[in-house]
């Protein structure tokens, strides 16, 4: 089971993630709490192993703006958190992630339509488009829905519901953020427990 820590803002975080087992590494260059500039994004990067997935969290940006961004920092992929379609997540030169916000089944119809391999399962949109800790009902997802995308997991998940969270939706990685911080801030060891966690997991897969 991969794990990606998202919304990493400093390179003593990502680098202990990173040495804690995560796969993934999440940069938001969206409005949030947790946005980081080009700069420090280079930066973190530049310190992280070449295998680890360095991923960049838009929202209804530019295509030219995310391209700029993905070649200026060293991005791997690319994870859209807004309302683009289809086409536009074609157009882009990386591998995208899609974020959905899970309001009922119907909202899951999409997933046919997007030529993406990665689809990022989310809760409901609430002040932000994600990183909001909120927990969706995991059991109301028709996994039949999601055809053979690999399904990433995020939306409120922690140390205490992670391993449940798995049982039921048995996805490709698990996403966290505001589960791994203490008053707002990255908590390395919530952090490596978290990765322990998932990484221990016997329905986890590989």
């Amino acid at each position: 089971m991969k794990v990606k820590i998202c919304g990493i803002t400093d390179v003593i975080t990502g680098i202990a993630a990173v040495q804690y087992g995560a796969d993934a590494i999440g940069l938001v260059f969206a409005e949030s709490k947790r946005r980081v500039s080009v700069e420090k994004a280079k930066e973190i990067i530049q310190r992280l192993p070449k295998a680890v997935y360095k991923v960049g969290v838009f929202v209804n940006e530019t295509k030219e703006e995310i391209e700029r961004i993905a070649s200026l920092v060293g991005l791997t992929h690319i994870q859209l958190h807004g309302d683009e379609t289809a086409d536009f997540c074609r157009s882009l030169s990386l591998p995208v992630i899609k974020a959905i916000s899970f309001q009922g089944n119907d909202s899951l119809k999409i997933c046919t339509n997007l030529a993406s391999e990665f689809i990022l399962l989310d809760s409901p949109k609430g002040k932000y488009r994600g990183g909001n800790g909120t927990v969706f009902n995991w059991l109301d997802v028709d996994l039949n829905l999601l055809g053979h995308k690999k399904v990433i997991l995020a939306g409120g998940l922690n140390n205490e519901n992670v391993e449940q969270a798995i049982k039921i939706i048995k996805p490709y990685m698990v996403d966290v953020s505001s589960g791994v911080e203490t008053n707002g801030i990255k908590d390395l060891t919530k952090i490596k427990s978290f990765i322990e966690i998932v990484k221990g997991s016997k329905k986890g897969g590989n």
